[in-house]
Parts: C-alpha cells; sequence; structure tokens
C-alpha cells in the first residue's frame, strides 16, 4: 500500500523509489519537527526522513546492500536537500 506524502521532497522521494524499486507498500514520513535546533535542521522542512519500503527487490538482499538501493535511487536529494535518512527495507514476508 503506498501512503500519499504532502512535502515536496517526500513526494519526489516516493517517485523515485517507486520507479528504482517497485514496492509493494512505501511510506516516507518526515521527522524533521522533532529535530528542530538540531544539527541539519532545515526552517522549510523535510530535512529528516524516514523511509519505510517493502520490495521484492530486497529479497536476498544484506541490509547494506538494501540501503545501498535505496541511497542510490536517492542520491542528489540526499547530498542536496536531505540531512538525516532512517531507512526500513524489507522483502514481501518479512516483518
Amino acid at each position: 500500500m503506498m501512503q500519499d506524502t504532502t512535502g515536496p521532497v517526500a513526494a519526489e522521494m516516493t517517485e523515485r523509489l517507486t520507479a528504482a524499486l517497485n514496492p509493494t507498500a512505501l511510506t516516507v514520513t518526515d521527522d524533521s519537527e522533532a529535530h528542530r535546533g538540531h544539527g541539519g535542521h532545515d526552517a522549510r522542512g523535510e530535512s529528516h526522513l524516514t523511509v519505510d519500503i517493502v520490495s521484492a527487490a530486497f529479497a536476498g538482499q544484506s541490509r547494506v546492500a538494501r540501503q545501498r538501493m535505496v541511497n542510490h535511487a536517492l542520491a542528489d536529494l540526499l547530498r542536496e536537500r536531505v540531512h538525516a535518512l532512517v531507512i526500513k527495507a524489507r522483502a514481501p514476508g518479512e516483518a
């Protein structure tokens, strides 16, 4: 199940991850407000995000390989706009 996102960065992340990994479930959550006043906080928001993604592309892949796949799909956003990203990447059927 795909979840609608509200901000432009989260929306772009959803679009890119959908194209790259064809997920069966994907949620992008903006955690920025919880980091107000911390390093890397951006007043525009969407500087700290969590990606929770389920994709068959992750089957048989290590945790590090899965994170690399997500990072690759989002590379320029991570360099230019996102300060911190939590990745929860699972294959279908994994808890």
